[in-house]
């Protein structure tokens, strides 16, 4: 429990950051409000009652939440904790998703249930709002999708329900740089019912580039039509990156690289990009070392060119092996595993590179075989593994590690012939290598530092690559400080964060 914050002032105890659409920029500004805020002194906290993603990450205390309000709450400098993401919901299948409440397994909830039959979602949601509001100065609020979605607006608890269970002013963020914005957001207001629209304050526009007086006649006119102020055109960011929570934009850095067969001094990177990846933010920082270009593909001859594969996580891993193998990509590791060129699995990527995978709890799809390049049988438990573990290789610290995980990988006899030198397996992070192929269960692992450089700086001879790490390049979390100070900044020279505070209960103390 959040020790209770003195006696507030009256007014709104937070503000509803919505977006026309998903991706419209909602976790970009929740992040820049908190770090702004927090630099100026308030004790804030971020929120979003429901989230659904497989990235996620494991607090302190234990709990699961969204990556993105573990990195939001990075943003207010505050210990992140499950109340900031109360209800997660994890997508299994196109219509199933794994429920976690409080940071713990819940159950799961079928498309048919989505409409309808989540109150003991809401009241989980709505009390874990209640202890925030009462332990910090202000709480900022992401939506999810769209509050226009008048389908779901009956069972709505994390957009306008919200709103209007907390009296909260609403900002709608929209994307420009997708089209159409004067549109959305005129059809965002158009949509809403009268109640719900007078709580509307604010739209602010997001990722706009050029000249902004050519832009201004369209703003006022959409003004003058609803009666909604902008306070806010932020231009686009390039150096800005978050640990997104929608897996379709895994790998946003990818349009700026490409696997080139003739850089040597370039380390090149392919990701599979697996049907239900999960916690695919364990390449951002490899992604985010100078000289490594990072590609997510599901390309076999990207696959095939690239100095290192990498299997990332999984939300249903036995499935995603049959696609991977449908798509000729377990050749291409078959092939990579044979030639010593390096290969990593993480997690569900580690439990597919095993022997064999027995899962009756999440995939329900009893006992199938691995690729078998490594040691380990995996065997799917009732209890998921949330767990903050250290260790080290090769006299490396690894302190950035965290586990979310039902499948337990366990230790597989090496028989005759299954490999060439059996005095070559080796532990790497609780999990095995073999050779070039390495595998673990730890995601997060890759933001120390030392290890990070030092794991591949061996992958990069492994491959015949001549990259090396660079000297005095900054480190993983300090770029991580730098671009949520780079974000606070470009909000507070291009929103009116002043006005955005005046709806709330601290417009008469700020």
């Amino acid at each position: 429990m959040l020790t209770p914050a003195p006696r507030r002032p009256p007014g709104p105890s937070g503000i509803l950051v919505a977006g026309t659409s998903s991706d419209a920029g909602k976790s970009v500004i929740v992040a820049g409000l908190c770090r702004a805020l927090a630099r100026r002194g308030v004790k804030v906290a971020p929120f979003k009652a429901q989230n659904m993603s497989n990235n996620s990450m494991v607090c302190l205390d234990g709990g699961e939440i969204g990556r993105a309000q573990w990195l939001q709450a990075v943003a207010a400098r505050v210990e992140p904790a499950t109340a900031m993401n109360p209800v997660l919901l994890k997508p299994g299948t196109d219509r199933r998703s794994f429920v976690v409440v409080r940071g713990e397994p819940a159950g799961t909830l079928e498309a048919g249930q989505y409409a309808a039959g989540r109150a003991h979602l809401s009241d989980a949601a709505f009390a874990a709002y209640r202890e925030l509001e009462d332990a910090y100065e202000l709480v900022v609020c992401e939506g999810a999708g769209s509050p226009a979605e008048i389908n779901l607006r009956s069972g709505d608890y994390v957009n306008m329900g919200l709103a209007r269970e907390f009296g909260l002013p609403v900002v709608v963020v929209g994307d420009i740089d997708r089209g159409g914005i004067l549109a959305s957001l005129y059809g965002t207001w158009a949509l809403l019912g009268e109640d719900d629209r007078s709580l509307l304050k604010s739209f602010v526009i997001n990722k706009f580039r050029g000249d902004v007086s050519v832009l201004e006649p369209g703003l006022e006119e959409i003004t003058n039509r609803t009666g909604v102020p902008f306070h806010g055109v932020i231009p686009w960011l390039l150096d800005v990156w978050l640990d997104s929570e929608d897996t379709l934009e895994v790998g946003h850095w990818r349009a700026s690289t490409a696997l080139s067969a003739t850089a040597r001094d370039r380390l090149k990177v392919a990701v599979v990009r697996l049907p239900r990846i999960s916690n695919a933010t364990d390449v951002d920082a490899l992604a985010a070392e100078p000289g490594v270009d990072v590609l997510v593909t599901i390309d076999p001859a990207v696959a095939e060119a690239a100095d290192l594969l990498v299997l990332p996580g999984s939300r249903s891993t036995a499935s995603d092996l049959a696609w991977m193998r449908e798509r000729g990509l377990a050749e291409v590791v078959a092939r990579r595993v044979a030639s010593g060129r390096p290969v990593l699995g993480v997690c569900g990527g580690y439990q597919m590179l095993g022997h064999e995978i027995e899962d009756d709890v999440e995939g329900l799809v009893g006992v199938v075989p691995g690729l078998g390049h490594l040691p380990v049988r995996t065997e799917f438990g009732a209890t998921k593994v949330l767990d903050r573990p250290v260790g080290e290789w090769s006299g490396h610290h690894v302190d950035t590690a965290y586990e979310i995980h039902h499948g337990i990988a366990r230790p597989h006899s090496v028989e005759p012939g299954e490999v060439a030198d059996p005095t070559a397996v080796q532990g790497f992070l609780d999990g095995w290598n073999v050779g070039s192929t390495w595998g673990t269960m730890w995601h997060g692992a890759f933001e120390s530092n030392d290890f990070r450089r030092a794991w591949l700086a061996q992958v990069a001879d492994a491959a015949g690559s001549e990259w090396r790490p660079h000297q005095g390049a900054p480190g993983f979390a300090e770029r991580r400080e730098r671009m949520l100070d780079t974000l606070a900044d470009a909000l507070e020279a291009h929103v009116d964060i002043d006005a955005l505070l005046s709806f709330t209960r601290l417009g008469g103390t700020r």
